[in-house]
């Protein structure tokens, strides 16, 4: 399984007011690891960009303008992505850029070459509501590093969103995913047949315990739990 973790830094909020994309990243991961390649580039916008942004990202005119225009890295761009499914915070902001990017120099809209994307905002809205889910607060809430995020950066931002996912997502089911099947053998118990095992039960204040640690565990994955499902299917079948 192919996924690319992506953001975007632009000159201003509104795409169709003609703000542009003046930096693009990209991370690769296979199998939810990471695979070292990455897709990185400063861009000229061939505008200046809004007070605000430049507050924000810190990207001046200057340093820009002798980067290379959208078009130059578009086929790399759409090369590195395709058919991979695409991780975006706030999808609908960068996707709306990327569109009109692509759409100036003729190239469709970023839905014809990726798989699919999924959006870690919403995701991270229906694990927290009503909490913050900025990229800082969820950095904070899955102890990822920020502490050099001191302006934004597509490369960095990519980075730790990559590392939040991986956090966000990281269940009973990802763990049986992440593993080889060789590794997975070693879960097998062999040699037993024959013997009398000794079972212990667990005592009431034991299994009070562990209930209790059980729920934590399904709070904290969003009620994702493999056991949960097993225990439903069980339920179903009484």
């Amino acid at each position: 399984m192919r996924q690319v973790v992506l953001d975007t830094e632009t000159t201003g909020l509104e795409h169709k007011l003609g703000h542009r994309i003046i930096e693009i990243a990209a991370i690769e991961l296979c199998h939810r690891q990471f695979t070292g390649k990455h897709f990185h580039y400063y861009l000229n916008p061939e505008r200046e960009s809004d007070e605000g942004a430049l507050q924000v990202h810190g990207l001046t005119s200057g340093f820009l303008r002798d980067k290379p225009k959208f078009i130059e890295i578009s086929t790399e761009f759409l090369n590195f992505i395709s058919e991979a499914e695409l991780i975006i915070h706030n999808a609908s902001f960068d996707v709306g850029f990327l569109n009109y990017e692509l759409g100036l120099v003729k190239l469709g809209v970023l839905d014809d070459y990726c798989a699919s994307i999924t959006d870690t905002l919403r995701l991270a809205k229906e694990l927290h509501p009503g909490k913050r889910n900025n990229l800082d607060a969820l950095c904070e809430r899955y102890n990822v590093d920020n502490s050099r995020r001191t302006l934004h950066g597509a490369l960095l931002d990519a980075e730790l969103l990559a590392e939040v996912y991986l956090a966000m997502t990281r269940g009973q089911e990802s763990l049986l995913i992440e593993m080889e099947p060789a590794e997975l053998d070693q879960f097998s118990i062999t040699g037993l047949d024959g013997q009398n095992l000794k079972i212990i039960t667990a005592t009431h204040e034991e299994m009070t315990q562990h209930q209790a640690v059980l729920a934590q565990i399904s709070l904290e994955c969003g009620g994702k739990c493999l056991w949960d499902r097993l225990e439903l299917g069980d339920a179903a079948e009484k």
